[in-house]
């Protein structure tokens, strides 16, 4: 056998027995489910609607092993969230449509399809639909779990929302308003 094809050889099966099977492989850390593929289609998705701002929970921490969640809002102009600090969660808007004013900090900008832009938490962010159209917008929060404070938030009772009961269950997930 050449050295090459040996070194190929050796190096392929020591790889295989280091790592075992696919199917025998551990999890990155103990404790933690094997993540399962999915794939989320268009128009596929959990509906919320979040005192106005109109979501579609792609990917939830059922999903994701607690890891992220990710969600689709399509809001109309004039539609926007408040100045808020989150405790436990980053996040990352991507536009896909639309405009959107976003403050980051000290920040402000106007975000268009294609652009993003990242909200540490501990920091103060806002967003507002902007523009003579509809926004759609990526949001993706981690780790997860902030779905289950916009499912709160979504069975309120229709009409003007009672904000201390919507500052008391952000409150209860680490938001504050700011």
């Amino acid at each position: 056998m050449k050295r090459i094809a040996f070194l190929r050889t050796s190096l392929a099966a020591g790889a295989i027995t280091a790592l075992g099977p696919l199917s025998a492989r551990t999890p990155a850390l103990a404790g933690d489910p094997f993540l399962e593929p999915r794939i989320v289609r268009g128009g596929e998705g959990k509906a919320v609607n979040v005192l106005g701002d109109r979501m579609t929970f792609k990917l939830t921490g059922a999903d994701t092993a607690g890891q992220l969640t990710m969600i689709e809002e399509t809001n109309d102009p004039g539609v926007m969230i408040p100045p808020h600090i989150h405790d436990n969660e980053d996040e990352i808007f991507r536009v896909l449509e639309g405009e959107l004013e976003l403050t980051v900090g000290d920040q402000t900008t106007i975000l268009r399809a294609g652009d993003m832009a990242f909200g540490p938490r501990g920091v103060a962010h806002s967003w507002k639909t902007v523009g003579e159209g509809k926004t759609r917008v990526i949001l993706t929060a981690f780790p997860s779990g902030i779905e289950t404070m916009f499912e709160e938030l979504g069975a309120l009772p229709p009409g003007p929302p009672d904000m201390p009961t919507v500052f008391g269950i952000c409150e209860r997930y680490g938001i504050r308003f700011v």
